[in-house]
């Protein structure tokens, strides 16, 4: 009763938040510029929450996340550019391949621990940006030119079900498993689960979710390049996480509409943003090592606000 409760409270916010939005959008009240920020804000939770469910969830320290964005950026690119084929099919297939790619590097990496999985996560991700930097059929490292088909309402949908999905996913008792990976994995084997299975379909899911926030990151620019995939952008994921806090799905959301919000507005700075991202990140970590959300969702909050209202 509790979840069918929080799931009508979700689709009603969601509902109202998309509802509102695109009237702005028609109604030219938001401009090309804000739009295209709301957009990139989407794609950005997208990310976060994928990798979320890898990190936060399951426990396992991955870095290579901007691999499977290039793989969903790549694949729905040619197919919507090279094979002429609806944007939305295009998304499913990137996600598709994406999650593939995620099989095929976590069945073997993921019997690996801590460090040595964050290299064997950040060797795949440069391994994929440099075969795309020499293929000519896309481009190259001159990158390919695609066409703009992102929308609000495409962002919209594609976060939602992602929320969605990893929501229930954390709640089922196959979330329950991945979590007792995460807490204590020789404990959860000794139990009976398999943790190698559950390591690697937490990493196929978010690997599949990364791949849809590719395609959706590909066709809101005009052109993709190689370059665009670099370690750094597996960095910019991974802090969205960490600073939201590890184990939150609300922490990595406000944690990426913060971040991005932030590099948005400052980018016409370039050494005043870092200097600022930097320093929110050194602050967070300092007084807020937990991150922003700890491992709390916000609506424990609500719940206590509701008992402390009931008390009184």
């Amino acid at each position: 009763m509790k979840k069918a409760k929080g799931f009508w409270l979700f689709l009603i916010l969601s509902i109202i938040v998309y509802g509102t939005v695109q009237f702005l959008i028609n109604a030219g009240i938001l401009n090309p510029f804000y739009s295209n920020t709301l957009i990139f804000i989407g794609i950005n939770i997208i990310l976060a929450v994928s990798l979320h469910l890898v990190i936060g969830i399951t426990g396992q320290f991955s870095i290579g996340h901007a691999g499977f964005l290039a793989v969903g950026a790549y694949i729905s690119a040619i197919f919507t550019m090279k094979l002429h084929l609806p944007f939305p099919l295009a998304l499913i297939v990137g996600g598709i391949v994406a999650a593939l790619a995620g099989l095929i590097v976590g069945i073997p990496s993921l019997r690996l621990k801590g460090d040595y999985l964050a290299i064997a996560t950040l060797g795949f991700a440069e391994i994929i940006r440099i075969v795309f930097l020499n293929i000519d059929y896309v481009g190259g490292a001159a990158g390919m030119q695609v066409s703009h088909l992102t929308t609000w309402t495409y962002t919209f949908i594609c976060l939602f079900i992602t929320i969605l999905v990893i929501m229930n996913f954390t709640n089922s008792r196959h979330g329950r498993a991945c979590i007792s990976v995460r807490e204590n994995e020789i404990a959860a084997d000794a139990m009976g689960i398999n943790t190698t299975f559950y390591k690697v379909i937490a990493f196929a899911i978010g690997s599949f979710f990364a791949g849809v926030a590719g395609g959706l990151y590909s066709h809101n620019f005009y052109i993709i390049q190689p370059t665009n995939f670099g370690f750094l952008k597996s960095f910019d994921i991974l802090i969205f996480v960490v600073l939201g806090g590890l184990g939150s799905l609300s922490g990595a959301v406000i944690s990426a509409i913060l971040l991005t919000l932030v590099s948005t507005f400052l980018q016409d700075y370039p050494e005043t943003r870092m200097i600022m991202y930097s320093l929110v990140l050194v602050i967070v970590m300092l007084y807020r090592p937990q991150g922003l959300m700890g491992t709390r969702e916000i609506t424990d909050y609500f719940g206590k606000w509701k008992s402390a209202k009931g008390g009184n």
